[in-house]
């Protein structure tokens, strides 16, 4: 399995995921097709948590094995997936109080400022790491729904 290519490939599917997300909130008549952006919104949020409880469980304790000159910068991914699912708590709430387009549109960039720092900093730290890495697990449970 090459796990370097499987997460770029899941990296790229939440950022997609979140385009369509953005999309709905976006559109002019987002406040009408309410049940729409909450099926979006929420399929983007539930895809990138369990993302991040795959990297967390099986993805992250296999690489410590492996290198443990990484802890640190594992402790500071943990740390990203904590912050992105407070970020994550926040949308959900905003969409559950109906807030509006505009509302929702600031909740979706601060999730896309973190997210993408976030991946960016993963793939810089890991990615050759990940080209060797031997994990005997299904790539959906270690890199969530879309692997």
């Amino acid at each position: 399995m090459a796990w370097a290519a499987e997460l770029r490939r899941v990296h790229l599917q939440l950022r997609r995921a979140l385009e369509v997300a953005r999309e709905a909130a976006d559109a002019p008549e987002a406040a009408e097709r309410g049940r729409d952006l909450l099926l979006f919104c929420h399929g983007f949020c539930t895809a990138l948590s369990r993302h991040h409880r795959g990297e967390d469980t099986f993805l992250f304790p296999a690489v410590a094995a492996s290198h443990p000159e990484l802890a640190d910068t594992l402790r500071a991914l943990q740390q990203d997936h904590s912050m992105i699912e407070h970020l994550l708590g926040g949308l959900q709430q905003a969409l559950d109080g109906g807030l509006g387009p505009a509302e929702l549109g600031r909740h979706l960039d601060g999730i896309e400022a973190v997210m993408e720092s976030h991946f960016r900093y993963e793939e810089r730290q890991l990615l050759r790491v990940l080209e060797t890495l031997e994990l005997d697990a299904a790539p959906g449970a270690v890199l969530g729904p879309l692997a």
